[in-house]
């Protein structure tokens, strides 16, 4: 039995690593049929390789363009920092020394800004996350601030975060290591603690919805991208059988065996997936709805809709679907057609990113700006009438 249990684990990490060789090598075959716009002396990559408190000017909008034109260049115009965050050590092991880069809005306050948690998928690093996702000049635009915890190759050789394993030695240790770095910058740069956002891809979803879960007190939304349900998997095994098949249990069922919904603060969430999505399937997206329906006090125990209206629109590209109650959107789902296992909107040169459907990170800000957590920095017991948020 072993044996057959790896060969399956082993079978899901090639067929996910086919899909990004596939998509590296039609990207190589488009941009090679597109004339040169721009000379390869270009303004390089940034270094991946991290120092302790390295900070460098980014070039200005335009200096570093994708290779899929017209792509506006990832670094925007602000400035790029690359450290690290001596994080509480986890029971039993060493302190945690938490990689990020953190992205700052050229000509903006920083005092009362809102930040934005991104956190990547496998096989990806956080400068490929930050191009791919373009999410650094929408911050030049709208003037928040962005940080990209990454995950150490000695934590999980593929850099995937441990979701699945929600123990203070794996998945719930990175999760509050991730809070530890957050209160950290908040205090440090005076962001605006009301307004922290906490977005992820693939795993970095699946991260990000245990944030939700454990520390909803810090974060005033949370958005999902091709994430996998939660609550069900416990093992590398069954997390890949939960991404192909969705749980097998009552997803709203799950969240009651892991969480006081009664005492739970709510959740705003914004969940995005792609209909052709070989590596996460869109079962996840439908029970995940169901999830923080039901941790926003929006269906009862049994799934049954207790609170709230609901509005389906189908558009060309995305079928979105919002869950508002009191006029104001609290859950919001956004099938993409057409799209695989990648970023919607996204930089089609960044593997795991494409540009098929609507942008997901304007989507995401979209979403994320008329939230506030009214209750940030303190337990918070949940009202009678819903999580106690309130509109920015």
């Amino acid at each position: 039995m072993p044996k057959s249990l790896t060969k399956i684990w082993l079978g899901g990490l090639k067929r996910l690593f086919a899909i990004q060789t596939e998509h590296a090598r039609a990207t190589t075959k488009r941009a090679a049929k597109r004339p040169a716009t721009r000379s390869a002396s270009t303004v390089a990559k940034p270094s991946a390789k991290v120092r302790p408190t390295v900070t460098r000017d980014v070039p200005q909008r335009g200096a570093r363009e994708s290779r899929v034109r017209p792509r506006a260049a990832a670094w925007a115009s602000g400035t790029w920092t690359r450290s690290f965050h001596s994080a509480p050590a986890a029971p039993g092991s060493l302190v945690n020394h938490l990689q990020y880069g953190l992205y700052l809005p050229s000509g903006k306050p920083l005092k009362r800004a809102p930040l934005i948690v991104m956190l990547h998928g496998c096989k990806q690093s956080i400068d490929e996350f930050a191009e791919g996702t373009r999410m650094n000049l929408l911050a030049d635009r709208y003037g928040f601030a962005v940080v990209y915890p990454e995950q150490s190759k000695h934590a999980h050789a593929h850099r995937c975060w441990h979701w699945y394993d929600d123990t203070d030695r794996a998945g719930r240790a990175e999760a509050r290591s991730v809070v530890s770095l957050v209160d950290a910058l908040v205090d440090t740069h005076g962001f605006d603690r009301e307004r922290v956002y906490v977005a992820g891809l693939s795993a970095g979803a699946g991260l990000a919805a245990l944030l939700a879960l454990h520390f909803p007190e810090h974060f005033a939304a949370v958005a999902l991208h091709s994430g996998p349900a939660f609550g069900e998997a416990h093992s590398g095994i069954a997390a890949m059988d939960v991404m192909r098949r969705g749980t097998r249990q009552d997803p709203v069922a799950l969240v009651d065996a892991v969480a006081d919904v009664t005492a739970y603060p709510g959740m705003p969430a914004i969940i995005l997936q792609g209909e052709a999505d070989r590596v996460v399937a869109p079962v996840n997206a439908e029970q995940l709805t169901g999830q923080f329906l039901r941790l926003n006090g929006i269906v009862d125990a049994q799934g049954a809709r207790r609170v709230g209206d609901v509005k389906e629109d189908r558009k060309a590209t995305v079928t979105t679907r919002d869950y508002t109650r009191g006029g104001r959107r609290v859950v919001r789902l956004c099938r993409v057609h057409g799209l695989g296992h990648a970023w919607s909107g996204g930089d089609d040169a960044v593997p795991f990113h494409s540009s098929k459907g609507p942008d997901a990170s304007s989507l995401l800000w979209d979403f994320f700006r008329h939230q506030r957590r009214a209750d940030a920095a303190r337990p918070a017991a949940r009202a009678a009438d819903g999580p106690r948020h309130r509109a920015s």
